[in-house]
């Protein structure tokens, strides 16, 4: 006798709430601040995308995305978990009448240190596999259905206050003990290199807008300039310094199309002394002009939150 209770019994409903919750294409927030929902409603190409660290459940469509020359799939059956924020090149399959449809969850770090698996084990493993900060893993019945009840929680405010904070802590729980979960695990583990690298992210992340050096970073990471260098390349497939300004670009960019800001303010507001210099490296990494970029995909990034990162 076939079991209900699979993954695909709950793929209709999923795909039925992002509906009701987004009816218009955009990357908005949702009534808990660690919940981001996504609808794109045509196909998209070679889009550079930055990512937080998050679990993304894709509940309609898919999307392809590429880091290092290697391919990660998502789709209805297949999650994704980010252990560190990546900036990907990302293909979406999406249409009108079939919209490209998901659930972006900030990773909560709490539950990892609260496990009991988080041992001498998980960081020898760190340490074997050189973990990377990006996973694709199998959708399963359990996270499936965790995910329908945090999407029914964000209808209702009430709910979402009440009952949001738990599931997304039951959600990071499964996926840290899912199909993927000891490489998921290894990958966060903090006393690995792994770990320091993704502080060291954090703190690009956090002050982007900063003066930042590869010295300083290393330092902060407790390692020697040339192994920071290798490391941090090893987990992310970018120098640091590539990885700073895609980091400024994009959270430029996202100004720009947020906030109405000129390109020389968003490039004076991330970093940049240079108008021209800006404008360089933005079309070197987008492929146009930051004025062409935001007429081309304002509607793509229209988003009714603050904080500046997509899926």
């Amino acid at each position: 006798m076939t079991n209900p209770n699979t993954a695909e019994s709950w793929q209709t409903e999923m795909a039925t709430l992002v509906r009701q919750l987004t009816p218009h294409e955009e990357d908005t927030g949702s009534l808990w601040d660690d919940v981001r929902l996504i609808r794109m409603n045509r196909p998209v190409r070679c889009m550079p995308v930055l990512c937080e660290r998050s679990i993304v459940i894709v509940c309609q469509g898919g999307k392809h995305g590429y880091l290092a020359g290697r391919a990660y799939h998502y789709d209805a059956r297949h999650y994704l978990v980010l252990s560190v924020p990546l900036s990907l090149s990302c293909d979406t399959d999406a249409s009108p009448k079939e919209p490209f449809l998901a659930v972006s969850v900030r990773f909560d770090m709490t539950v990892f240190a609260e496990l009991s698996i988080t041992d001498v084990d998980d960081r020898a493993y760190a340490e074997t596999i050189n973990p990377l900060g990006i996973v694709s893993a199998p959708l399963d019945a359990e996270l499936a259905d965790t995910t329908v009840r945090l999407l029914r929680a964000l209808a209702s405010p009430i709910q979402a206050r009440v009952l949001a904070p738990t599931i997304v802590r039951e959600l990071c729980l499964r996926a840290l003990t899912g199909p993927k979960g000891r490489e998921i695990r290894a990958a966060l583990t903090g006393q690995s290199g792994f770990g320091r690298i993704a502080r060291a992210l954090h703190r690009i992340h956090t002050d982007y807008a900063s003066k930042l050096d590869v010295g300083s970073l290393a330092r902060e990471a407790g390692m020697s300039a040339p192994a920071f260098h290798a490391r941090f390349k090893a987990a992310t497939s970018a120098s640091p310094i590539q990885y700073i300004k895609s980091v400024r670009l994009h959270q430029a960019r996202l100004l720009m199309i947020r906030d109405d800001l000129t390109a020389a303010a968003a490039g004076a507001r991330v970093g940049y002394g240079s108008a021209s210099q800006f404008g360089r490296e933005f079309k070197r990494l987008f492929g146009r002009s930051p004025g062409e970029d935001v007429r081309a995909n304002r509607q793509v990034f229209r988003s009714r939150e603050s904080e500046p990162l997509s899926q």
